[in-house]
């Protein structure tokens, strides 16, 4: 692995205005990382990842790269890009082994982050960076949010996430307190009562949207996010109808081929597919069958009933007459995305939720409750990881700024 990676690595042009990093959300330093590892500097160049992207490895193997870094490369404009996923990966994983340094000293403040999704870590590094005292609370057994429980394993292994847990929370005196939900038994309200100075909502999106049609209750129909969260759970039969095409759909159908369901039928309203091609691409080479513009009418016993749709320019569609045909299946998983739940909201006095549900909060992460700050799913819907670790990470700025009694004054290419 390591001769490929170097000569992966050789491939790259040290462009003087890198259009990759350009193309990264995070605005990753390439060329940089690539020119030290190079020149034998590997360690540097693994303190340079994590220190801009405290996920580096997780997004080494999640992020949408055609689209993003690789996407951008100039070498790819005739040919190949750069994969700097796998350079990403290979640096990132060896590199991480070696991280030693404990916690930076305490500037004496509490800091409360509500979820472990990446939004969540990224803010409790950050912050831990700086001399906070930082306690997660997660509503689930075991950190990672939607990298854990919504993303498939042959993807993400679990033991990165692992790894990323006693590298970054554990050395960097990090507490967790797992199977706890804010806005139960413990409140807003409690936690500025115990000192902590500013707080991170980063819970993520984990309630189903519905398609609201008759017989999406009946014990064969699930929801995607449902099923991710523990695939061993259920129990699919034979063949499977997914209704949705987006990434997360992919991941459903792609797993549902490795539990063991023989045949698996995806569905899009529109004529191409939401997710990202690499996805797609995966999903078709291990025998998922796509249908396009069809439209769910009612999900009976023996499968769904789909209509055709036509799609206009301006986003709407009309639907085809006496189109109606049964598509047969054992079980069927609903994949629409998926909303917040708003138990804080609800809790929380001078906490605002938008019509969506989501978290009212300016670029900067500020809800309108003082000292209490979110960013991520919950604030911008579903997104990709890497969105959120940028985001997250001026807000952690501006969290920083809150505590300390003074002006907020962004970066220069915070992203909006």
């Amino acid at each position: 692995m390591a001769v490929h990676i170097l000569e992966e690595a050789q491939r790259c042009l040290n462009c003087k205005v890198p259009q990759c990093q350009k193309g990264c959300p995070i605005h990753t330093p390439i060329p940089k990382v690539i020119r030290m590892m190079l020149d034998g500097k590997l360690d540097e160049a693994g303190w340079t990842l994590f220190e801009n992207n405290p996920l580096t490895t997780v997004c080494s193997l999640v992020c949408n790269h055609e689209n993003q870094c690789e996407g951008h490369c100039v070498l790819g404009r005739k040919g190949a890009p750069v994969h700097f996923s796998s350079i990403e990966n290979y640096i990132s994983t060896t590199y991480s082994n070696k991280m030693t340094k404990g916690p930076a000293p305490s500037n004496g403040m509490r800091v409360a982050i509500i979820g472990s999704g990446p939004a969540g870590l990224t803010i409790a590094v950050v912050l831990a960076r700086k001399g906070y005292q930082v306690t997660i609370f997660e509503g689930k057994d075991k950190i990672g949010g939607v990298l854990r429980y919504g993303i498939p394993d042959f993807r993400l292994p679990k033991s990165v996430i692992d790894d990323f847990e006693y590298h970054h929370l554990v050395l960097k005196g990090i507490k967790v307190r797992p199977n706890t939900t804010i806005g139960t038994a413990i409140s807003i309200e409690d936690l500025f009562r115990d000192g902590y100075k500013a707080i991170f909502v980063g819970t993520g999106v984990w309630q189903p949207n519905a398609l609201h049609i008759k017989g999406e209750t009946l014990g064969n129909v699930h929801f995607a996010i449902n099923y991710l969260n523990n695939p061993d759970s259920y129990r699919l039969g034979e063949s499977l109808i997914v209704i949705g095409a987006g990434n997360a759909a992919m991941d459903v159908c792609r797993t549902a081929v490795r539990k063991g369901v023989r045949r698996v039928l995806c569905f899009s309203r529109t004529a191409k597919v939401a997710a990202s091609k690499h996805e797609f691409d995966y999903a078709v080479l291990e025998g998922v069958e796509f249908f396009y513009n069809k439209q769910p009418v009612e999900i009976v016993d023996e499968g769904v009933i789909f209509e055709d749709v036509i799609e206009h320019e301006d986003g709407s569609f009309e639907t085809v007459p006496d189109s109606q045909k049964l598509y047969e299946a054992d079980s069927t998983i609903i994949s629409i995305s998926q909303g917040p739940r708003n138990r804080l909201v609800s809790t929380t006095q001078g906490l605002q939720a938008n019509a969506r549900g989501l978290l009212v909060a300016d670029e900067y992460g500020r809800t309108t409750r003082p000292g209490v700050f979110a960013s991520g799913d919950v604030v911008a819907g579903a997104r990709t990881v890497v969105e959120a670790v940028a985001r997250s990470k001026q807000v952690a700025e501006a969290m920083d700024a809150y505590m300390q009694g003074r002006e907020f004054e962004p970066a220069p290419d915070a992203q909006a």
